[in-house]
Parts: C-alpha cells; structure tokens; sequence
C-alpha cells in the first residue's frame, strides 16, 4: 500500500550549464549526456525540464539538489560564468569543459577541467573518468552524513458505514553519526504511492508530484533542524491517511487491512540530495470500542 517490495535505486544527478546555443545539442546528446548514462548518471540541462517558476530559480534549485555540476565554457558565456560562480559558492563539485583552454579564466585554472578541442570523441574518452571521480567523491561527501531511520509505525483502522480508512502514525529519526557537522537541510520529502496524505503538528502536509519516480506523491515535512552536529539526532512526527475501500466503488469493507512495501524519505541540503528508502510492514484495525 506504499511501494512494491523492490528497492528504489537513485542514480546520481548531474545538471549541466551550458550556453543555449543549437551548435552546442551535439556535444550536450552525444557527448555530456551518453556519457553519463553510460556511467549510471542522469544529466540534464534546465530546457529538458517542465517547471512553473521562473528559469533562474530554477536554475538555482537544480545546482543545489544536483550531486554534482557539469559546466561547458566554451565561448566565455556570461550566463553560465555566473550558474558557475553560484555552484562554487554553495560548494557544490564542479567539472569545467571548454573546447579551448583560453575559456578558463586564470583563477579558475586550478579548478577540475576537461579540453576537448571540438571533439566529442575526445570528450567522451575524458568525460567518462572525470564522471566517475565525481561519483566517487559525492559518495565520499554523503557517506554517514545523514543516519534515517523508521523509529515505529503504528495504525488504527477508521471505519463508517461507507468507508474504511487507514491512519498511521509514523516516527522517523535522522542523526549526524559522522565526525564533521552536517549540510544545511533545505528540505524533507515523504514519497508514497499515490491516496495518501500526510500531516505534521496538526497541519496538513503540501503534496505534490515526486521528481523521483513517475506516478508518485511526494508530501513535504518539516525539518526537526537545519543543522546536525556529530553525534545530533532530530525527531520527524507524521501522520499518514489513506482511504482502503468504499462502499461507494462497490468495495467490500474489512476489519484489518495488511500495509507493507517502503518509502522514501529525501533530504535536500546545501551539499546536495540524501535518499533512503525505509521498509514498513503493520496491520490497522479497527478499535474495539
């Protein structure tokens, strides 16, 4: 009644700057983006995506929840000189590329950089080790930052002459079991299959459609903290609903409904998106009195 019993493997995220130039669509579908396919990496610029706000927030929000930035600098563009500088300032792993090294500026040079000479042969054949050292160093980043664990999962089952609804209480901890303080959190969303709803301290949770995995619901909680010191663990309190039969749709109303499957929690920081699929497995029934 959540997911499946498969678990959800996340791919790292990979968002690309580059200028919005046609002459570039090969370099970006041939070159940047088989590559990290081929390296179990999803990359995507801003002009793939739908969205409602305006590109430059958008732009924004991607460089924060990417695990890392590819940047091409070929031709100097202002655009993408600035969406490098704001990924540099909130810390965010960087690739540079440019098909000629004289679009590196000289304080740039020290940082990670890829020439391809106008040939995405050549970049492929960089790119693909480039990618994974950069997947090799956001695990490094992630590792222990975050400990998301499922405390307990109880329910009870509402029940009226036309319906039977499961409400369930779910107690969600996250600690900082690393040696280092934690990233900032910007965000926590729950992501369930779709029919449920979620509220916090009384307050119906905003919901909407998880950028994760198609035709699900992600519901936004609020974070315990912002920031977690070693050794700091943090208490995340929902409630959950879910009508499980109507006699209105001809269903048929049980006693005891069995929920099992997982869910993901997602945590959004300044270093980036943390994933953890948490198991549940309980049976709601109705009280007795």
């Amino acid at each position: 009644m959540f997911f499946g019993s498969a678990t959800l493997t996340v791919k790292p995220f990979a968002f690309v700057l580059m200028p919005f130039d046609d002459t570039f669509d090969d370099i970006y579908k041939l070159g940047i983006q088989a590559v990290a396919t081929e390296c179990g990496v999803v990359a995507e610029r801003v002009d793939e995506q739908t969205f409602s706000e305006t590109i430059l927030e958008r732009i924004y929000r991607q460089i924060d929840a990417a695990d890392f930035v590819i940047a091409d600098m070929t031709g100097r563009n202002p655009n993408v000189f600035y969406e490098v500088g704001y990924a540099h300032a909130h810390g965010k792993l960087c690739t540079l590329l440019t098909q000629s090294a004289d679009d590196i500026p000289f304080d740039m040079k020290h940082h990670r950089h890829v020439i391809y000479n106008g040939s995405i042969q050549t970049l492929k054949s960089k790119l693909t080790a480039e990618i994974n050292w950069l997947k090799s160093e956001r695990e490094k980043q992630k590792t222990n930052a975050f400990s998301i664990e499922l405390k307990s999962a109880n329910g009870i089952l509402e029940k009226t002459k036309y319906s039977a609804t499961a409400v369930v209480d779910i107690v969600i901890y996250i600690a900082n079991k690393s040696k280092r303080k934690s990233p900032e959190i910007d965000a926590i969303y729950i992501h369930t299959a779709k029919g449920w709803t979620f509220s916090q301290s009384g307050e119906d949770c905003a919901h909407g459609q998880s950028e994760l995995v198609k035709k699900v619901i992600r519901h936004f909680v609020k974070a315990p903290i912002t920031k977690l010191s070693p050794g700091m663990w943090g208490q995340i309190k929902v409630k959950g609903k879910r009508q499980m039969a109507s006699t209105w749709k001809g269903d048929e109303l049980k006693d005891s409904y069995d929920l099992t499957g997982y869910i993901i929690i997602e945590v959004y920081t300044s270093e980036g998106t943390f994933t953890e699929n948490l198991d549940l497995s309980l049976s709601v029934d109705e009280l007795p009195f």
